[in-house]
């Protein structure tokens, strides 16, 4: 049986905020499975959550790739297992970018993701575009590639 949801993180209100589909698999699946899936679905990312050996597992997949972290969707796969009541307190995945956490404080969801060594960066082309207008307080490159960009306050996001 496969589960599916869709969320949108970063939201109290519907048709909001950053959309992630979150897939509760009763067994791991393929990766072209996966793969055709998040296609069908044409959401930034999908997550895949499964019951493992060593826990849950956790991954996303784009309309076209596998990637190897998503905050959002993590996040919205640990508010997906709460609310179906398939896990309760702190909420721990096995991943491709290590065990990543989850626990509820108050009325939001904080993360534990992995420490990468940042450095400086220019912005790319169409960066100020894709955030609508909305200049980044810090811009920083990690080592896998990854932009992190920080905005000024909750409304700019």
């Amino acid at each position: 049986m496969v589960l599916l949801h869709l969320v949108d993180a970063f939201s109290d209100r519907p048709f909001s905020g950053n959309p992630a589909a979150v897939c509760l698999l009763d067994a791991p699946r393929s990766d072209e499975w996966m793969q055709q899936l998040a296609n069908e679905l044409g959401y930034s990312e999908t997550a895949y959550v499964a019951r493992v050996d060593s826990g849950l597992s956790l991954r996303w997949f784009t309309p076209t790739i596998e990637v190897p972290l998503c905050g959002h969707a993590t996040l919205a796969s640990a508010h997906v297992l709460w609310s179906v009541g398939r896990a309760q307190g702190t909420v721990r995945f096995e991943t491709k970018s290590g065990t990543l956490t989850c626990e509820r404080k108050a009325k939001v969801i904080q993360i534990d993701l992995p420490r990468s060594e940042l450095s400086d960066v220019p912005p790319p082309v169409g960066l100020f575009t894709a955030l609508g207008g909305a200049k980044p307080v810090t811009l920083k490159r990690a080592h896998n590639d990854q932009l992190l960009v920080e905005l000024a306050d909750e409304d700019s996001v």
